[in-house]
């Protein structure tokens, strides 16, 4: 029987609002501390949620609310620079279909979930400092306010503070060597059926998928050495970095046809790819890191928004079921530090690949090995985890 019966939820983002979720489900009482003065409403570009992010978030019964605001896309389609298809995949019998939004409406979506649930989000909380004793956890905040619970989770993300508190000489992200861009095309001249995400590699990369509208949504990436900060990339104006997406892509398939159909209001300017490298500590006596502030894998991976959902929805469990936070800890960590680190080692090659540093790419593997051990995965709730597991 588990003696945690409240939580501390450091971030509102996309981990937070799930991680709060999951813990009411296991009888926690979580409320989540946001930094910012108001939800993040409008932030970000494009992300996808694969089929075991969609099962995972079935669990706190919020699977539906974001189908509703994202679009199917079924199938992937391999090619490379020249327009040659290399293979094509449709899912795996039974599993629900990937789906692409953009990320302030997939923050919104859950948010809104939350909040009917009675999920109750401070705003304006940018978290100091934690003190930890045998009782519980204090956090103190900037504005001198202070909250005290049994546990203090971290879903600050990338740059978390909580992580450097559990730890003070935990790494920070990584920079991948390249500038991720995105875009709407008007699509002229490009095949690309609805449903269906295409990738194409060569000495370039660009995906791409056709929108309900019938414009086409591409994603793409500007090797860099210097690891320019997303301020610095907003500075720059769109009209010079689409010029310069335009002579990388030059004779691409169909990458020079889509930027040409994208306008400079049209374009996205993501900012540098990071991802988190390994991090030694993951949890301290009573505070423990979920989603990105843990193992934060590059946007090549396809699977940020659905780790962060997987790991929320397994540490509820490990609460729920296990005496002591630093039991519930520790198996949480045997059962998602093996997963989260192959997912984003496999992202580390994609990356290389799209810095055009071929020599380090291995060969391809066909989509069913590649999709199979991410997209299979299944969280059983019901299933009482073990301090041995």
């Amino acid at each position: 029987m588990s003696t945690v019966k409240t939580a501390l939820v450091i971030g509102g983002g996309i981990a937070g609002p799930v991680t709060a979720m999951a813990l009411a489900k296991a009888g926690i009482e979580a409320t989540i501390y946001e930094s910012h003065p108001a939800a993040a409403d409008g932030v970000g570009a494009w992300l996808s949620l694969a089929p075991n992010g969609l099962e995972a978030l079935k669990i706190v019964e919020a699977d539906k609310a974001v189908e509703a605001v994202s679009q199917a896309v079924p199938g992937v389609v391999m090619a490379d620079g020249d327009g040659n298809t290399l293979s094509v995949f449709r899912g795996f019998p039974g599993l629900p279909a990937s789906r692409a939004m953009p990320r302030a409406a997939l923050f919104t979506a859950i948010a809104e979930h939350a909040a009917a649930r009675g999920v109750r989000v401070e705003y304006g909380k940018r978290l100091v400092t934690a003190v930890e004793n045998a009782d519980g956890v204090t956090a103190t905040f900037a504005d001198g306010t202070t909250a005290t619970a049994d546990v203090l989770i971290g879903a600050d993300g990338i740059r978390s503070t909580v992580r450097t508190l559990i730890d003070a000489g935990a790494p920070g992200p990584e920079y991948g060597g390249v500038l991720s861009f995105g875009g709407y095309s008007s699509g002229a001249g490009v095949t690309a059926e609805p449903g269906e995400m295409y990738f194409a590699f060569g000495r370039t990369f660009m995906g791409y998928w056709r929108l309900p509208d019938g414009r086409v949504c591409w994603f793409a990436s500007l090797p860099s050495a210097a690891p320019l900060t997303s301020a610095e990339v907003a500075a720059v104006p769109a009209a010079d970095w689409l010029a310069r997406l335009r002579e990388l892509y030059a004779g691409h398939v169909p990458g020079e046809r889509l930027l040409a159909g994208t306008a400079p209001e049209d374009l996205m300017a993501v900012g540098p790819m990071e991802r988190m490298p390994s991090v030694p500590r993951w949890h301290s006596q009573r505070m423990v890191l979920v989603g990105d502030s843990a193992h934060a894998p590059s946007s090549s991976s396809g699977q940020g928004a659905s780790q962060a959902v997987e790991s929320a929805v397994e540490l509820a469990r490990c609460l729920r079921d296990l005496p002591t936070p630093a039991a519930a800890f520790a198996a949480y960590e045997r059962l998602r530090r093996p997963r989260v680190e192959m997912i984003g080692g496999n992202a580390v090659a994609t990356n290389k690949a799209k810095a055009g540093r071929s020599g380090d790419r291995p060969a391809m593997p066909t989509p069913e090995q590649m999709f199979a051990p991410v997209h299979l995965h299944r969280i059983d709730w019901d299933e009482t985890v073990t301090s041995a597991e």
